[in-house]
């Protein structure tokens, strides 16, 4: 009964106060409002170009040709300013005057009906600036016209001449993404919702003295920690799983597929599995906050050691991105082997038993260091400063 009593307590700090409430909803909420902007302003906006070159030695059939290409694309628009002053027109595209300036050889259309074989070829000058995105465009949408003419003039074979080639699905680009940058963003939001509810909690109670009040009656040390971790624990997970839905829900839009492709990807198993890491990690990091809280004087000492533990587990999350190849053994590193289970359940290649191997044994690190938090309890030096 007194380990109720004190869940009680803890839930009751937390649920009378809206702040605490806001500040565990809206972070999932805003960063489903922002990456869903980023994400329309990224692939909704169509980009139309009005592309002002100049051209030297330009024949008309080249002039044609680029002319036809612009008309055959979406937002583009194209004229040139025919010229022999070279050095005048570089000038122009260095001021912003002109978008590029496009440069052919003298009797370019004679020289290129013969092959240049061990000679050097003709070759077409275009002069643009890459700092700016109009100017790079041009560039890019010339020299693809001009390569794809050539490759026509002599065209020995074809590479995938058509659609269809790429099997990756829409899905699994996405699930490529998902499983590379969610794990990361999930961890660190877990953290950031377990210091929000745990440093006031268990910190700020010994700072004010509370926390001994609770210690010097009867009621068990270990009732006395799993009172503190079970709420808690409770609490951050409402922060995690909003965050949670704010990113798997805003991610589609931010890498441009559809929410249906999103979906599709990931079966019953694969949301369980995820779930059950995040659910697992929660208590754990929780956990290890309350016993630096345990450890530390005051709040401010709390927040110092949480922090750096924070970066260490920020760095191991990012690295783990990278990692290939990782044997089964990851499985006994806490928090690392949520990470991985996760990574591997985001990209569809998962194994289920180490995914249920990691979460179980996150379940057991955090009894362990209930029972690290309960033996730091009934420490007058550590408790008391004796």
């Amino acid at each position: 009964m007194k380990l109720l009593a004190l869940m009680k307590k803890e839930f009751l700090r937390f649920f009378r106060d809206p702040k605490l409430i806001f500040t565990m909803i809206f972070p999932g909420v805003l960063i489903y409002a922002i990456y869903s902007i980023l994400g329309g302003v990224m692939w909704d906006k169509e980009k139309t170009y009005d592309f002002r070159a100049a051209a030297v030695s330009m024949p008309p059939a080249f002039e044609e040709l680029l002319q036809t290409a612009a008309n055959e694309s979406e937002g583009v628009t194209l004229t040139f300013e025919k010229t022999e002053e070279k050095d005048a027109a570089k000038k122009k595209v260095e001021s912003g005057e002109l978008t590029a300036l496009i440069v052919f050889p003298a009797n370019f259309e004679e020289e290129i009906k013969t092959p240049h074989v061990g000679e050097s070829a003709p070759m077409v000058e275009i002069y643009y600036r890459s700092a700016d995105e109009e100017s790079g465009a041009f560039y890019n949408f010339a020299s693809a016209v001009l390569n794809a003419f050539e490759s026509a003039q002599t065209n020995l074979f074809d590479i995938n001449a058509g659609e269809g080639y790429d099997l990756s699905g829409e899905g699994s680009i996405f699930a490529s993404v998902m499983g590379s940058v969610l794990p990361f963003i999930v961890v660190a939001l877990v953290f950031s919702s377990c210091m929000s509810v745990t440093l006031e909690s268990v910190a700020g109670e010994k700072e004010r003295g509370t926390l001994a009040t609770i210690l010097v009656t009867s009621v068990k040390r270990t009732h006395v920690a799993l009172g503190k971790v079970l709420p808690l624990a409770c609490v951050a997970l409402i922060g995690a799983f909003s965050s949670f839905l704010g990113i798997a829900l805003s991610m589609p839009k931010l890498v441009g597929v559809s929410v249906g492709a999103f979906a599709g990807s990931y079966g019953f198993l694969s949301y369980f599995m995820l779930l059950l890491l995040i659910f697992s990690i929660v208590p754990l990091i929780v956990t290890m906050i309350s016993a630096v809280s345990a450890y530390s004087k005051s709040v401010k000492e709390a927040t110092a050691y949480t922090s750096v533990i924070m970066v260490f587990v920020m760095v191991i999350s990012l690295v783990s991105s990278f990692l290939e190849g990782v044997g089964g053994w990851v499985c006994v590193i806490p928090i690392l082997n949520a990470v991985i289970s996760m990574q591997g359940v985001l990209a569809m290649n998962f194994a289920v038993w180490q995914a249920l191997v990691s979460a179980g044994l996150n379940i057991v690190y955090t009894g362990a260091l209930v029972l690290l938090i309960a033996k730091m309890l009934s420490s007058e030096k550590i408790m008391f400063g004796k």
